[in-house]
């Protein structure tokens, strides 16, 4: 996982500058769910605010809702994850996120992320 990435008490993560940004689950998230078997993610221009639930991860233990870090319109949706969910389980995977976003979040909605050395801790 990238050292520059924020992360929510839930487990996701938001990555990037300059009003685009990169959405997924963390490592952990990952590891808690188990198997994944079925990626559920929303139409590209979607809009969504922050907390808002954005997609669904199935697992062979438990079904899971994805929520939003911060703000933002769908730009892009990792159809690969779509086709093939099980590739979020390898490790060598880089790819993982599950998609890209447009968003003028302001540093309120930044406020309660953590870095990822803090979340490391924290779920550690």
């Amino acid at each position: 996982m990238d050292e520059n990435m924020l992360c929510t008490k839930t487990h996701e993560y938001v990555l990037g500058k300059n009003d685009k940004y990169e959405v997924g689950i963390t490592d952990y998230a990952i590891e808690q769910l188990g198997d994944i078997v079925f990626v559920e993610l929303p139409d590209i221009n979607s809009e969504f605010s922050k907390g808002e639930v954005f997609a669904t991860i199935e697992s062979v233990k438990a079904a899971s809702e994805i929520y939003m870090p911060i703000s933002g319109k769908v730009v892009e949706v990792n159809e690969e994850i779509v086709n093939s969910p099980e590739l979020l389980n390898d490790e060598a995977y880089a790819e993982k996120w599950l998609i890209k976003i447009e968003s003028d979040a302001d540093q309120v909605e930044f406020a309660d992320l953590l870095d990822y050395s803090d979340y490391k801790e924290e779920v550690e």
